[in-house]
């Protein structure tokens, strides 16, 4: 799976369908990310489960994409990548069907997990696919575009989310997949035929494969039940992590010693790549823990509909649009580690603004912060990405990308799981905390007198307690995400001084 240019037949108007269609699929995967975001509470209400439990409608098609985009450059080369892509397209959308037609979480996190499957190498597919369709010296604004949609999904995910949820139902969220997802599908079956690359009867490594999904789905089961089992109190949880740890390092020796790996562990010798994909790691987990934690807060603590958390959230788009062609340019003439350590570090700071957001904050006292964050974005996103492509040889930018797309989806799966679990634990903390402090009879007493009944008054105080506590503990975790970012923007300075003018993918081949 390399990524050469198949000089195909596809001219003027067939190339540029054909490039929309390429994007607008990954925009679909990438969207669904985040379109459960703000549809949770809706969810979880609609289920019977708690908020924590809800998160699995997140985190599990996390999992499942990120076990199969290592597996994305076996499939191209055993099928064909246009082959793989129309597949992935059919499987996904037949998974969002049954999300839509959910009626317990079982079901739901099952389907959940077969978009995943599906969804999980339609995002490598599409980036490689477009490095065939376009001639060299028109990759880079066709990456540039595929970068546009990749940053764009998250952002929109919640506004469609929101306004699906609060104005139809949550299930709607899945079903809008259905006309996109076909319409790519045959699309891309009737304009890539061209494209196609050529296919081998490749070994498949079943030991790797089982020892990925082994490691993978332990680790996630333990980051997921940890929070309702009490952590490490509970053996189940003891096994789960020493099964996640002990399957990690079997299978990093077992790809290192296998003739055909499923996932080329070996790229990891390039310390450009290994600093740059450990920095956006950090950086994505603590970026995506905080667009989950975000819309929940908005709603559970503020009263928020979905629509309106959804508005808050996505206000980061206009930044990220704006800015992502302009990084990409500077790219190009300046030292990225400067760029993706301003991001980073721009980042750390608009976090730490958030951990002094109040009970009475004011919509635009909530946006600020997330409309830097949009400047913020690709500065982040662009370099680090770039630099990591140009770390390695041409032939291993295929793998590269898989392993980069994996341990950053990994990452938002991870943070996704912490954050919630920080929040609930600190809020149990801070509310007795701020029991402690309060003189409870005193002040029922004070709102009997105004009307109060002595229950109703216990019931209000009781109330405006647990909102305080929710927003304090998410003032905690802020702090804590910022500075996971401050520490992604110092170490990226351990990468070698990239060549100025190379940006990975277009030029490193």
């Amino acid at each position: 799976m390399k990524y050469d240019t198949a000089m195909s037949d596809l001219k003027g108007g067939r190339l540029i369908l054909a490039a929309f269609v390429l994007a607008l699929a990954n925009f679909m995967v990438v969207l669904d990310m985040t379109i459960a975001n703000v549809s949770l509470p809706h969810i979880t209400g609609s289920l019977a489960v708690s908020p924590t439990q809800g998160t699995w409608v997140i985190t599990s098609y996390a999992v499942a994409e990120a076990i199969c985009v290592p597996l994305t450059g076996w499939l191209a080369g055993r099928f064909g990548a246009v082959r793989t892509f129309c597949v992935g397209l059919f499987g996904f959308t037949i998974f969002s069907i049954l999300c839509g037609l959910s009626t317990s979480l079982e079901m739901l996190v099952f389907c959940r997990i077969g978009q995943g499957i599906f969804g999980g190498p339609i995002m490598p597919l599409s980036q490689m696919l477009l490095m065939r369709i376009f001639p060299p010296e028109k990759q880079s604004q066709a990456m540039g575009m595929w970068a546009m949609t990749t940053v764009i999904g998250p952002i929109l995910g919640p506004i469609l989310g929101g306004t699906i949820s609060d104005n139809f139902s949550w299930h709607w969220i899945f079903f809008i997949n259905i006309p996109v997802g076909l319409f790519c599908a045959f699309a891309a079956m009737r304009l890539l035929k061209t494209a196609e690359t050529p296919t081998d009867k490749l070994k498949i490594d079943m030991g790797g494969l089982f020892l990925l999904i082994l490691w993978i789905g332990a680790l996630q089961l333990m980051l997921d039940l940890g929070h309702e089992y009490d952590w490490f109190n509970h053996p189940a949880i003891s096994v789960l992590a020493i099964t996640a740890f002990v399957g990690l390092v079997i299978f990093t020796i077992w790809e290192l010693t296998e003739r055909y790996p499923i996932v080329n562990v070996q790229i990891f010798r390039y310390r450009g790549f290994t600093i740059s994909v450990l920095a956006l790691a950090f950086g994505f987990g603590a970026f995506f823990g905080s667009i989950v934690l975000i819309p929940q807060w908005l709603q559970i603590n503020l009263g928020y509909t979905a629509t309106w958390a959804g508005y808050l959230t996505a206000t980061m788009g206009f930044g990220s649009l704006l800015m992502s062609p302009i990084v990409a340019k500077l790219a190009t003439k300046y030292d990225q580690r400067a760029l993706a350590c301003f991001g980073l570090m721009l980042l750390g700071f608009v976090t730490l603004m958030r951990a002094f957001w109040t009970t009475d904050a004011d919509f635009m006292a909530l946006a600020l912060p997330q409309i830097i964050q949009g400047f913020a974005v690709p500065f982040f996103f662009i370099p680090l990405t770039n630099m990591a492509l140009a770390a390695v040889l041409p032939h291993e930018i295929a793998s590269a990308a898989g392993l980069m797309n994996f341990l950053r989806t990994i990452a938002g799966a991870i943070g996704a799981s912490l954050v919630v679990t920080l929040w609930d634990d600190h809020s149990k903390v801070a509310r007795s905390e701020l029991v402690g402090n309060l003189h409870v009879e005193e002040t029922q007493n004070t709102l009997m007198q105004t009307g109060f009944s002595a229950q109703s008054a216990l019931g209000y105080i009781s109330s405006i307690v647990d909102k305080e506590a929710s927003t304090l503990s998410a003032n905690h975790v802020f702090i804590i995400l910022a500075m996971v970012f401050i520490f992604a923007g110092l170490i990226i300075w351990l990468c070698p001084k990239p060549k100025i003018g190379v940006s990975g993918g277009g030029h490193a081949h």
